[in-house]
Parts: structure tokens; sequence; C-alpha cells
């Protein structure tokens, strides 16, 4: 059964009517590029005087997109959820952090998400960004291919420990790990470690997946050879798709240091390769896994289709669609409602750790032409519906 995804009454069936009209009223501010700047520089300007707005935060941005500002919270959300079939990928969050003794203390919160997960149902990934273990300038080093002094190794070689420790563990406990992509200018050290850690969890599933962003114009070629690499190393390709999120600042770096953008030339290109990578994976699911992080509507449909018209079941372990929580919850709950494996992505922390991450999603809404309109236009047919 293909899903529906103008289906509202399914998709916001576990929101309140409190919490819809909530929606409405950010995502109709997000619709104004305007009005989220000025909201993002006030912000930012009262958390640096010390203003007590945290409380408005939580009540707002925080409680659409986020799970809590503990694990437990946090899993409270995830248990929410799944009572309607949606599972979840526990995302610590914070962001930011530049120190040894910052990278080393994530590790045993990872570590203690990774056991909670498996303490629970439907919990079934973490996500972890290298740059959360690692210095930016290290990894910028590296991918220069510039020569790498003694304290440059073993600095490399503690991210790589902090990384294995948390893959040994996640495979331990049977949970897969996403690993994020990156700017496009530190991407290859980040590719290198999580094909290191594939090729030594993924032999009898897929573990770790690494991600490719479709909006720059190698991946799709990266992602084919990726596939051939893991195919004659003798273990599974976790392979997680995403359009990319980094657009505006890859373009201006590209133009401020004159080489040539890695982005696409236009949305028509992303799309094509996106739906390509996709199709390309769902032809060879003997050797890996897909995770098909989307929220457009097309490149789901499309997946779902391909897999229902070539006797792929719904559920197979093989395949995860995603979407951000509080996000495009059409398509979650209506895939979901539908037999296919859905993952929302929970980020959690405390409030001001988290505030990066919460930027990112107004601008991402402000940016993304169609995305706030689509939502608002859902959430205001939900509402009709349950008025009359």
């Amino acid at each position: 059964m293909l899903p529906e995804f103008d289906n509202t009454e399914i998709a916001f069936r576990y929101r309140s009517d409190k919490e819809i009209k909530r929606a409405k009223f950010l995502f109709s501010s997000m619709g104004s590029p305007a009005l989220t700047s000025i909201g993002m520089k006030m912000t930012k300007m009262a958390l640096s005087w010390k203003l007590p707005i945290q409380g408005l935060i939580k009540s707002t941005l925080f409680d659409q997109f986020c799970g809590g500002e503990t694990m437990e919270e946090a899993g409270k959300t995830a248990a929410m959820i799944g009572k309607y079939g949606v599972s979840t990928i526990l995302d610590y969050g914070v962001e930011g952090k530049e120190s040894e003794s910052d990278f080393d203390r994530a590790v045993p919160e990872f570590i203690k998400a990774i056991k909670f997960a498996a303490s629970g149902k439907n919990i079934p990934f973490i996500s972890v960004k290298i740059t959360g273990f690692a210095y930016f300038a290290l990894l910028e080093k590296i991918h220069s291919g510039a020569t790498l002094n003694d304290n440059d190794k073993a600095a490399w070689k503690r991210v790589y420990d902090r990384i294995d420790f948390i893959c040994s563990n996640a495979a331990t406990h049977g949970i897969m790990v996403l690993v994020d992509a990156e700017e496009s200018w530190i991407q290859k050290p980040v590719d290198e470690l999580t094909n290191a850690m594939m090729e030594k969890y993924n032999k009898e599933r897929a573990v770790v997946f690494n991600t490719f962003q479709l909006y720059c114009h190698d991946r799709l070629e990266f992602l084919k050879k990726s596939y051939e690499v893991a195919s004659s190393n003798g273990y599974i390709l976790g392979a997680k798709l995403v359009r990319g999120a980094y657009m505006e600042k890859e373009r201006a770096r590209a133009a401020e240091k004159g080489y040539p953008s890695p982005i696409q030339p236009d949305k028509a290109s992303t799309d094509r390769d996106y739906d390509e990578a996709a199709l390309f994976c769902l032809q060879h699911l003997d050797k890996l896994a897909l995770f098909i992080g989307s929220h457009n509507e097309q490149s789901c449909l499309k997946a779902a289709k391909y897999m229902a018209d070539n006797n792929i079941p719904a559920n197979t372990n093989k395949v995860y669609f995603s979407q951000l929580y509080g996000m495009s919850d059409n398509i979650s709950f209506n895939l979901a409602n539908s037999g296919y494996h859905v993952a929302k992505y929970l980020p959690y922390g405390p409030v001001k750790d988290v505030l990066p991450y919460l930027m990112r999603r107004a601008q991402e809404n402000t940016s993304v032409a169609g995305q706030t309109g689509r939502e608002l236009g859902l959430i205001d047919k939900e509402l009709r519906r349950r008025k009359l």
C-alpha cells in the first residue's frame, strides 16, 4: 500500500490542538526571511546579555524540533511517536565544542545513548558528527593533503579511537550509527574514517552508515565507487542519502577562494542525482543498506513505489526513510502507516547547547523554497478537519 502524503489525520494524530497551533505560528514566522533573520540576531544578543529567554525558546522552537533536554526526556518523545510506528534516531545535539576534554567527555554521552537505545524498542539509530570529536583545523589539514606533524598524528589517532569505541559499542548492542556529512573541505577524512569503521563492523549487517550529500555534484559517482570498494573488501555499505546542509556556506567559500563550487548548478540537478542514487541503492540491496533522509515527497514516493513494484517488502530491514522531528510529519507518519520503516531525527540536549541546531532549522526552512508553505498548508488542513 503506497502512502498518501495528504492524509493529515494520520500525519498529526500524535499532536494536540495546542501543539499544531504552535507549529502554525512557528512555520508562519519562518516563512519570512527578514523576520527569521531579526529573530535569530535578537536571540543571540539576548543570550550574550544573559537575558532569561531560554524558557521562551524551550516552549517554541525547542519543543517543536527537539526531543528534550535530557536523554530520558528524549526517550519519552521516542516512546510517544513509537505508538504510531515511527522509530527514532537519538541525536545528541550539542555542537561547536573545540577542546580535547570536550571531545573526550562526549564519548561517554554517546555510549550512554547506545545503551539507552538498546534498552528500548524503537530507537535503532544514533547519530554522530566527526566534528564533535576532532578539531576542525585538523580535519581541514588532512583533507588538503598537508603533512601531519607528530602532534597531528596523535590527535588523529585519538579521533579514530573515539569513533571506534562508539561503533564497537553500537555493534555489541545492536544499534546503528549514522555518521553525518560535513563541509566539503573536511569531508575526505570523514569518508576515510567512516569507511574504516564500515569495513570493521559491517561484515554481517550494516552497523555504520556514511552520509552522501547529493547537492554536491561528485557524490553520486562517489556513492557508486564506495559500493565497489565495499563489495571488493567484503563489507556492507551503509548509505545515508541527503540533499545537503551547507549550500550557502559552500558557494560563498568557493567564490571567496576562487575555486569551482562543489554544489550542483540547480535544484533539478540535485533532485536528479538524489533519485538516481536512491534507485542505485535499491537495485543493490544485496550488498548495502539504504537510509533515505529526505523531506521531498516525490523522492520518498518514487522509492516506495519502486519497492512495491519490485516486490521489496515495505518492512525490509535494508531500507529506512527519515525526516527531522517537527517537520514533514505527513511523510513520516503516512509512510509508517503503510508499513515502511521510518525514523525521526530526534536531537536532545540543554537548550543553550542545542541552539546552533535550532538556528539551522530556522534558516533551512526559510531558504528551502516551498517547505514552509507546504507545512502551513497541511497544518491548516488539519485544523479545519478537527474543527469540523
